[in-house]
């Protein structure tokens, strides 16, 4: 079975062109080496995935050529346990980061004039 198509049929992308282009951007990896899309899967290789800040590391636990709903797509692999812990740290220090405040929105072009005006210096003597 095609990395490709696995790939779609387990739900870590919505369509199979998102996940040969993930592919062909180096973003999957099988067995420690850079996927091809063409590459063929077997139950028991490992996959690395990255989406984003996110990374999976799963191995392969069945095949399947038809995307069904979730609880079938889980059950196409096992994430390992120290994939799960790195991704349940980087949620818990992306809710410890501060949040931006944009309240007060756009400046004004009173506000943008009378900061520019205040940076810079006249070269004329006055």
């Amino acid at each position: 079975m095609r990395l490709d198509i696995w790939l779609w049929a387990a739900r870590f992308f919505k369509t199979r062109s998102l996940a040969k282009h993930a592919i062909e951007g180096g973003k999957i990896e099988i067995n420690d080496a850079p996927g091809r899309a063409a590459k063929a899967v077997r139950i028991g290789d490992r996959v690395r995935i990255r989406r984003g800040e996110e990374t999976f590391v799963v191995d392969v636990a069945a095949l399947s050529e038809q995307r069904g709903p979730a609880s079938v797509a889980q059950a196409l692999y096992r994430e390992t346990e120290a994939s799960r812990e790195a991704r349940a740290l980087l949620t818990e220090q992306k809710k410890a980061m501060p949040a931006f405040d944009f309240a007060e929105g756009r400046p004004s072009k009173k506000d943008r004039t009378s900061a520019s005006s205040s940076t810079t210096t006249s070269v004329l003597p006055t």
